[in-house]
């Protein structure tokens, strides 16, 4: 899912580096207002989970493999501003270090995971629970948001492909698609085990506990 150097049109990744770099301008100051710098060990410990786990690919189909993403559980545990920083903290690191996505698409590949997959992941999960309240609909609703964010953030890469020109979007999007749903579930098992286990042994330690 991370878009390498020149796969993208530059109005597409100019528009998407600026778009980011100011969602990232005010996830920091609110990051600030909000006064969560005590929060500064968990979102290292966070941030170094993450990507620890985004080295770990695993086969899919075709030849393709996947690797988990994270959004939902960081935002999960840190909010979804603080959440959405400590996302492209990781994605940045893999960029410059790992060459995993390129520099000039660091922007979109923030856009897609760290905010479209990440905080729409929480928000579906949030949407979720006030319709369903529950502590047995807890694990369904951590699932759903981690499949989800997968898909999201695989259809935002596939569109931005298509406008550059890079594929069709109507082989791209599928082919993203259906490759992304079998890595969400992978994503989903995951995400679940880590905010169950998290919220039975260190609910304190969870941005929306009471939820």
């Amino acid at each position: 899912m991370h878009i390498p150097d020149g796969f993208l049109g530059p109005k597409t990744w100019i528009g998407l580096t600026i778009i980011s770099g100011t969602l990232l301008a005010v996830a920091l100051k609110r990051f600030k207002k909000d006064e969560l710098e005590q929060r500064v060990p968990l979102i290292g410990v966070t941030a170094a989970f993450i990507f620890a786990a985004q080295m770990l690919n695993f086969p899919v189909a075709g030849g393709t493999s996947g690797h988990f993403m994270g959004g939902v559980l960081a935002c999960m545990l840190l909010g979804p501003w603080t959440g959405f920083i400590a996302m492209a903290l990781v994605l940045t690191v893999q960029a410059l270090i790992f060459q995993d996505g390129g520099l000039t698409t660091l922007g979109a590949n923030i856009f897609n995971m760290g905010l479209i997959g990440s905080v729409g992941g929480f928000f579906v999960y949030f949407t979720f629970r006030l319709l369903l309240w529950g502590d047995r609909t807890r694990p369904v609703a951590y699932a759903l948001a981690a499949w989800i964010s997968i898909m999201l953030s695989a259809l935002f890469a596939a569109l931005e492909l298509s406008v550059s020109g890079t594929v069709k979007w109507s082989v791209g999007i599928p082919a993203m698609l259906s490759i992304h749903a079998i890595i969400g579930v992978f994503e989903a098992i995951i995400t679940t085990t880590a905010l169950m286990a998290i919220w039975r042994t260190r609910p304190e330690l969870m941005m929306l506990k009471k939820y």
